[in-house]
């Protein structure tokens, strides 16, 4: 009998943090779709490690930041910069092309895994958002991130435009804010598990 209530008790606490954890992650997920909903990245993947290949991805980055940030600044949504990132992906390879002095290049929109990057000012939580993904040769050198929409690249205050396209609980989050910072890190852990679990299956 007492083995009986004691298994009874063991169970119990194992429902009860089961119940917790899903809780926990439907949260997280929830939070981390409105973040990434929000915004627009660039990655963009350098052939390989070497000096001269680093600074290549840097004049490639530079001239696609070029050709599509005056174009992204009638944007006001997300649907609207990604429909204009989807009209201008000729001109994007092509910007990307003159710079590339040869390199093949491979270029895609798309939902993109991304580990927790910080910005001035806030920190964006690991999970898949929408990306303009841009590789370089084989792609295995270092990466470059950032949001292109809202356009922050090219800007030396880059939390502004990023508040005014969230909401305030989602900008409380990633801007670590009063009583926020085990919220972040649940969404933070959240993304990270959901990489991994993707990146099994594949």
């Amino acid at each position: 009998m007492e083995k009986g209530k004691v298994l009874k008790i063991w169970e119990k606490a194992l429902l009860l943090a089961l119940s917790f954890s899903l809780c926990a992650g439907v949260w997280a997920q929830g939070r981390q779709d409105s973040i990434s909903s929000s915004l627009v990245r660039l990655h963009v993947l350098a052939h390989s490690n070497s000096r001269q290949e680093q600074e290549l991805k840097l004049r490639v980055r530079d001239a696609v930041l070029e050709y599509i940030s005056p174009r992204l600044e009638g944007a006001e949504t997300v649907a609207q910069a990604r429909e204009i990132l989807l009209n201008e992906m000729d001109g994007i390879a092509m910007a990307a092309s003159g710079a590339a002095e040869g390199r093949e290049l491979r270029l895609s929109l798309g939902e993109e895994n991304y580990p927790t990057k910080s910005y001035e000012g806030f920190r964006l939580p690991a999970g898949r958002y929408e990306s303009l993904r841009l590789e370089i040769g084989e792609g295995k050198g270092e990466n470059w991130w950032c949001i292109v929409f809202p356009p922050v690249c090219l800007s030396a205050v880059q939390s502004e435009p990023v508040a005014a396209a969230m909401t305030k609980e989602d900008y409380a989050l990633i801007s670590s804010q009063e009583g926020w910072e085990l919220r972040f890190r649940t969404v933070e852990l959240w993304g990270q598990l959901c990489e991994k679990l993707s990146a099994g299956r594949g």
